[in-house]
C-alpha cells in the first residue's frame, strides 16, 4: 500500500557558499564531494559534527545557479525531522559560515535576482495563506505572472508614449511631431480604461484571498450555533436549549463554492442583566458593524417579538440575508412580514437543525456577493490592495495628462505627468518600489519561505 506522510524536516541554504557549507558537515555514502557533483541530483549519506559524531541519516538535495528558486546555490538538507536532530544539523550549518535567514528571504533573493517580479513574490504569501481551491488557483496564477504581464503591457505603452514625447522635446527645432495630441490622448485614454477595469476586479480579489466576514446575528435560542455547525459540517459551537449559551464570538472559515466564507457566530442580542452575557452582546454588535455580510436568524416557529423588530431595523441598512429558521417545525412567521419591513431583501427557509435549506443560502449567498459569479485565474485579479494604491496613482497621473493635453501644456509637463504614471505602476512588480515597500511585503513571510 502507497502511504502519504506530511513532514517538516529540511534544512535550505542558500547563497554562493551554500554548497561548500553543507560540504563541511554531509558525508556521501559514495565518497564524493558535493562540490563534484551534478545540479539538481540527491545523495544519501550522514551529517556528522566535527568530532565526526553522526547527527542523523540524509538525503541532500543540491542544485547549482541560475536554475534554482533565488537563482543562487542551494542545498536541501532533508533530515528524519525530529526536533532535535534538525536542531543538531542548523546549529552546524550556522556554525559552518551560514547564518538564520530572515522571514521570506528566499522569496526576496529570488525578487532581487530577477527570477521573478514583486507581484509574483506577494503571490508566495498567498498562496501560502489561501483559503480555498478557487484562492489557491487565483494565487497560483499570480505567481505564473497573470496580473504582471498585463501591467507591462500598460507600462510599455506609456513607455512608447513618453519616448515619442521626450524626442519630440529634443528635436524641438526641428519642427517635427513624433506624436500628435490627439493620438497621445486616444491612447492615453485606452491605458485608462485598463488600468479602470483592473481596479473594479479587487472587491472580488478581495473575497477570494480575505474572504468574507459573514455574522450569524439573532436573538437568543433561534438556532445561531446550530446554522454554523450546518455550514461547517461539524459540531463546532455547543447547542443547547437555554438562551445565552453563546457568550462569546466563534470564528470558523467556511468554502462556498470557492469563496471564503469568515463566519462569526455570535452572542444572542437581548437586553440582559448576566455581566458576561452583556459583554458578549458588546461584541455581537462590534460584528455586526465590521462584518461585509449578515445572516439574521429568525425563528419561524415563534411570532415575531419586539426584539426581532429592533435588529430587523438594525441591520437594514447592511448587505444582508434573513434566514427563517426551524422550517422543521410549523411556521408562525411568515415571508410576507419580513417582506414589509426589510424589502428587497434576501429570504430564505431554513432548519439548521435537519440541514435543510442550507444549499439554497449557500447558492444565495454566492449569487448575492457575485451576481452571477467569477472563476478566479481566468483574468488578472487584484487581490492586493497596495496593487490597487498603485493603479489609482498610475490613473491620477494619466488623468492629470489628460488635462494638459487639452490645456496645450509644454511637451516637458506632459513628459513629468508621464514619469509619474510610470513609476507609479512600476511599484507593483518592483520596477521603482522602495526599500521601505519591499521590508514591508517580505517581513510578512514566515521563515523559509
Amino acid at each position: 500500500m502507497t502511504c502519504l506522510l506530511k513532514s517538516y524536516k529540511i534544512v535550505r541554504i542558500s547563497g554562493k557558499d551554500a554548497i561548500s557549507i553543507a560540504d563541511k558537515i554531509f558525508f556521501s555514502k559514495k565518497n564524493k564531494k558535493l562540490s563534484s557533483l551534478a545540479s539538481h541530483t540527491i545523495h544519501y549519506g550522514e551529517i556528522r559534527d566535527d568530532s565526526s559524531e553522526r547527527i542523523d541519516e540524509a538525503l541532500v538535495s543540491i542544485m547549482k545557479a541560475p536554475n534554482t528558486y533565488t537563482k543562487e546555490d542551494v542545498v536541501e538538507i532533508n533530515c528524519h525531522g525530529g526536533a532535535l536532530s534538525l536542531k543538531r544539523v542548523m546549529e552546524l550549518v550556522i556554525k559552518n559560515g551560514a547564518r538564520l535567514a530572515e522571514p521570506g528571504e528566499f522569496t526576496k533573493r529570488a525578487f532581487l535576482n530577477g527570477r521573478i517580479d514583486l507581484a509574483q513574490a506577494e503571490a508566495v504569501i498567498d498562496i501560502i495563506n489561501s483559503k480555498t481551491d478557487d484562492s489557491l488557483r487565483l494565487a497560483v496564477n499570480q505567481l505564473s505572472g497573470i496580473l504582471s504581464k498585463k501591467v507591462n503591457a500598460i507600462r510599455e505603452e506609456l513607455i512608447s508614449i513618453i519616448a515619442s514625447v521626450e524626442a519630440s522635446i529634443d528635436f524641438v527645432d526641428e519642427d517635427i511631431e513624433f506624436i500628435s495630441r490627439d493620438v497621445m490622448g486616444k491612447r492615453i485614454k485606452g491605458a485608462i480604461d485598463e488600468i479602470e477595469a483592473l481596479i473594479t476586479t479587487t472587491d472580488e480579489g478581495r473575497i477570494y484571498k480575505e474572504g468574507i466576514a459573514t455574522a450569524i446575528i439573532g436573538r437568543p435560542n433561534v438556532g445561531k450555533s446550530s446554522l454554523l455547525n450546518a455550514l461547517l459540517k461539524e459540531e463546532r459551537a455547543i447547542v443547547t436549549a437555554v438562551p445565552g449559551t453563546t457568550r462569546d464570538v466563534i470564528e470558523e472559515w467556511v468554502n462556498i463554492k470557492g469563496m471564503p466564507l469568515r463566519i462569526l457566530d455570535t452572542a444572542g442580542i437581548r437586553h440582559t442583566e448576566d455581566i458576561v452575557e452583556i459583554e458578549g452582546v458588546k461584541r455581537s454588535r462590534e460584528a455586526i458593524k465590521r462584518a461585509d455580510l449578515i445572516l439574521l436568524l429568525i425563528d419561524g416557529s415563534v411570532k415575531l417579538n419586539d426584539e426581532d423588530k429592533r435588529l430587523m431595523e438594525e441591520v437594514r441598512d447592511k448587505r444582508l440575508i434573513i434566514l427563517l429558521n426551524k422550517s422543521d417545525l410549523p411556521s408562525l412567521v411568515k415571508k410576507s412580514d419580513i417582506e414589509k419591513a426589510l424589502p428587497e431583501k434576501e429570504i430564505v427557509s431554513i432548519s439548521a437543525l435537519t440541514g435543510e435549506g442550507v444549499d439554497s443560502l449557500k447558492a444565495v449567498i454566492h449569487e448575492l456577493l457575485f451576481k452571477g459569479g467569477i472563476t478566479a485565474g481566468e483574468r488578472p485579479i487584484i487581490t492586493n490592495l497596495r496593487h490597487k494604491n498603485a493603479l489609482e496613482k498610475t490613473k491620477r497621473a494619466l488623468e492629470n495628462l489628460q488635462n494638459s493635453i487639452k490645456g496645450n501644456i509644454s511637451e516637458e509637463f506632459l513628459a513629468v505627468d508621464l514619469r509619474a504614471a510610470l513609476n507609479a505602476l512600476g511599484e507593483i512588480t518592483g520596477e521603482t518600489a522602495t526599500e521601505d515597500i519591499l521590508n514591508r511585503i517580505f517581513e510578512e513571510f514566515c521563515v523559509g519561505k
